[in-house]
């Protein structure tokens, strides 16, 4: 059964129903997609993580966020997937313990009750590339897709923002922040992982965000860094800089990390 036909036979089921019990309790190891936050901050033990990709979807920050990336009276905006036949959405999986019995509650919490999402099964494909002979991996990439769970918002939950002009959304993720911090950190932390894993990939609405983002933020004269945090820790990195620069040898300047958030209009 492809991802389409899934994705349909479970949109089938009342809004308020509970996720099969199968999906609840695993026997045997499983494998978890995550095309947002996921990608970067899991929140889960695992045992491998792979990149990949979902067929049939693709990827919309259309789903409203009241706890995470914004609040009751100004929600952010977060990602989800829609139908579309000939769309892809990259991505990273997971592999789960069959005796991890955290795992699964936990994204119920975060994903299913704070954030108004509801779980499906999909058919995931690995990048062959990553893989090495002998791995557990290995057997993925030869038999070219393996399910995995996957947690999407659809129209109707109570989160649901839907489509709107792309500056709109834009405006409404600069202007959010939730508990886990900026709305805008969502956003280019997701754009940067795409760039860094799989840079070759196209997600058009993902990275015209961005730049939509980046200009406002620009035209407002916002630091994005100090907007998600960062003062603090760039400011360790520009002490360590200082000091290694000052050292008689200059063995240690390869190893100052690059800045991957750059403040805007500074």
């Amino acid at each position: 059964m492809d991802s389409h036909k899934e994705f349909e036979k479970s949109s089938e089921e009342g809004e308020n129903e509970q996720p099969n019990v199968e999906v609840v309790s695993r026997k045997e190891p499983f494998w978890v997609f995550g095309y947002g936050s996921l990608c970067w901050n899991p929140g889960f033990e695992y045992q491998q993580s792979v990149t990949g990709y979902v067929k049939g979807f693709s990827r919309r920050f259309w789903q409203g966020n009241t706890t995470h990336r914004g609040t009751e009276n100004k929600p952010g905006r977060v990602a989800t997937l829609i139908e579309d036949k000939e769309g892809i959405t990259w991505g990273k999986a997971f592999l789960v313990a069959a005796e991890n019995n955290a795992a699964l509650p936990y994204l119920s919490t975060r994903e299913c009750q704070l954030g108004g999402y509801r779980v499906y099964t999909v058919n995931f494909h690995p990048r062959p590339s990553l893989f090495e002979p002998g791995s557990y991996s290995n057997s993925l990439a030869t038999n070219g897709k393996k399910d995995a769970v996957l947690y999407i918002a659809v129209p109707g939950n109570r989160h649901w923002l839907g489509a709107a002009p792309l500056p709109d959304i834009a405006k409404q993720i600069l202007e959010c922040h939730g508990s886990s911090g900026p709305n805008a950190e969502y956003l280019l932390r997701l754009a940067d992982f795409m760039r860094e894993e799989v840079p070759e990939a196209l997600d058009e609405h993902l990275f015209s965000l961005e730049r939509l983002v980046r200009k406002f933020a620009s035209d407002m004269k916002v630091c994005l860094r100090t907007l998600m945090g960062d003062v603090e820790e760039e400011s360790r990195r520009e002490e360590k800089a200082e000091v290694k620069t000052a050292s008689p040898s200059f063995q240690f300047a390869s190893r100052v990390p690059e800045k991957k958030l750059r403040c805007v209009n500074m």
